[in-house]
């Protein structure tokens, strides 16, 4: 099993959590929405697995590069 970091690409607000930890996600599923200068922009999932770890919550500032959550692939 391999654990793969899911991090942010732009700073922003975290806006909306759209997943929890233990859900079995799959590639490409929303697991989180940031707000940035009036746009929503998706945190994705890179590959089909399971979400271990949620690093942040609503209303949390983000810097890019900073690790959102944790998947089990």
């Amino acid at each position: 099993m391999t654990l793969i970091d899911v991090k942010t690409e732009i700073t922003g607000n975290v806006w909306k959590v759209e997943a929890s930890e233990g859900d079995t996600v799959t590639e490409g599923q929303v697991l989180v929405i940031l707000e940035s200068m009036k746009m929503e922009i998706p945190i994705l999932s890179p590959e089909d697995g399971v979400l271990k770890e949620l690093r942040i919550k609503e209303g949390d500032v983000t810097t890019e590069g900073d690790v959102v959550a944790v998947i089990e692939a």
